[in-house]
């Protein structure tokens, strides 16, 4: 049997290490694909998917927008914010009316926190530094809020950090729909046949990790940069479940309907039409 090396790359958190832990730790059959795990930050996959660089690759929602036409997004792996999501941090006293007056750390442009961010304040003045610096530059002053993702949506209180807005719970309220984030895509050159293995072997990969879920999120807590257990669990929970085994109606609805309210914004350039496999 010809094998077959798949590079699959995610982020380095705890909620991509639980999707993916089966196919990184063998925990399932692959057939005659062998899976290679690559880590990046999202902003760095989402560049990376510019080059067609990996099969298969995480990516903002946002990030898809601009390379719709070498890859397809897997319907397993979606990363939804159901009335919750990326959000807005502030020291004491900023009220939401106030964004456009802010001077805010953002993780990427091409994350999908940034493009919520520029549909609820097209406005906004922005500096780009890495997730994971952005609680400190908001507590040190150094600016005047910052656009958290990933853990830090579960400790920002812990820096005496204030929400100024939670940008899932204002598209819930705006749309009806969950917020999409983050999503897993396929290099469309693969071909359909390894398209449709890849993707089952995806899915797979995720119902094992929910099956077996106190396995899974030991390893995954290895992933969650000073999250305790049961804040593991929590985020976990959060942004890997039933919805991320299938996008469902509404979340295919939420994606393309998220991506033409950035084209409308003027942030993403051209109208995308979303394919799922």
């Amino acid at each position: 049997m010809t094998r077959q090396t798949v590079r699959a790359a995610h982020s380095p958190d705890s909620d991509d290490a639980f999707m993916f832990f089966a196919l990184a730790q063998n925990k399932i059959d692959t057939g005659s694909f062998d899976f290679v795990d690559e880590l990046s930050d999202i902003e760095t996959l989402n560049q990376a998917a510019n080059a067609g660089k990996y099969e298969i690759t995480a990516l903002s929602i946002h990030g898809y927008a601009y390379v719709a036409d070498r890859y397809a997004l897997l319907n397993s792996g979606a990363s939804m914010g159901e009335g919750y999501g990326p959000m807005v941090v502030a020291r004491k006293g900023v009220t939401p009316e106030k964004l456009a007056d802010l001077l805010i750390a953002v993780p990427g442009e091409r994350t999908s926190a940034f493009l919520a961010l520029k549909i609820v304040e097209p406005r906004v003045r922005y500096t780009v530094m890495p997730f994971d610096r952005i609680i400190d530059a908001v507590e040190r002053g150094q600016v005047d809020a910052g656009l958290i993702i990933h853990e830090g949506q579960l400790t920002y209180q812990d820096h005496q950090l204030e929400k100024v807005i939670d940008l899932g719970e204002w598209w819930m309220k705006e749309t009806g729909l969950p917020l999409p984030l983050g999503g897993n895509a396929i290099r469309r050159d693969l071909g359909a046949d390894t398209i449709r293995s890849l993707s089952v072997l995806l899915q797979q990969s995720i119902r094992y990790a929910l099956n077996n879920r106190a396995e899974a999120l030991r390893y995954a807590l290895a992933f969650g940069r000073g999250l305790k257990e049961d804040q593991a669990d929590r985020f976990v929970g959060m942004y890997v479940n039933e919805r991320t085994l299938d996008y469902g109606e509404d979340g295919r609805k939420a994606v393309q309907l998220f991506l033409d309210r950035g084209f409308e914004a003027g942030v993403i350039p051209k109208k995308i039409q979303v394919e799922f496999v």
